[in-house]
């Protein structure tokens, strides 16, 4: 009986592996499925509620290179991007970097976003998006995650979990992107 059970439990786990195998090469871009965003794409035309009411969409910042950063409350390492975003912020915002940092925090998170801005002194764009539309959109992975587009809305950069805005790579990334002086 142990041995039966054990031959069938081998299969059944045979079976899945084989599927978790199929379940990525049928999201392929050959297929006409998922395929994550990469430099050189046009990034979704995403737009989000700011924290005031009004809202927000990247359409409406053509022609201005934008860092978006995906984030929640919750997270331990998107609180540490955080203080880096605002500094960044106040040295290439009045240069014309746009940052947007997305919370994806649930409904009913508002007061908390707000205090958590509030407290941090964080100056630049706060979106909220609830039905966290964005991950879906950018095809995340989790948070943090940040992309850096151009002007044109085309994806130049992704980073994936923690990274550092000040970081030299970053900002010779971004440096280029901005309008003359």
């Amino acid at each position: 009986m142990f041995l039966s059970h054990g031959l069938r439990s081998g299969r059944a786990l045979a079976k899945c592996l084989s599927l978790l195998v199929l379940i990525p090469a049928s999201c392929t871009s050959e297929n006409g499925g998922y395929r994550a965003l990469a430099a050189g794409d046009r990034v979704p035309a995403f737009g989000a509620p700011l924290l005031d009411g009004d809202s927000l969409h990247l359409a409406s910042l053509r022609g201005q290179p934008v860092l978006l950063n995906i984030w929640a409350t919750w997270c331990a390492p998107c609180r540490e991007e955080m203080p880096l975003l605002q500094e960044l912020h106040e040295q290439l915002g009045p240069r014309g970097l746009r940052i947007l940092g997305v919370s994806v925090d649930s409904r009913g998170s508002e007061p908390t976003i707000r205090r958590f801005v509030e407290e941090g002194g964080y100056t630049f764009t706060i979106l909220h998006d609830a039905a966290d539309a964005v991950s879906r959109e950018f095809r995340t992975i989790g948070v943090p995650e940040t992309f850096l587009i151009d002007g044109d809305g085309r994806l130049v950069r992704r980073w994936i979990g923690r990274f550092d805005p000040l970081a030299e790579d970053v900002v010779n990334d971004i440096l280029p992107l901005l309008p003359a002086q």
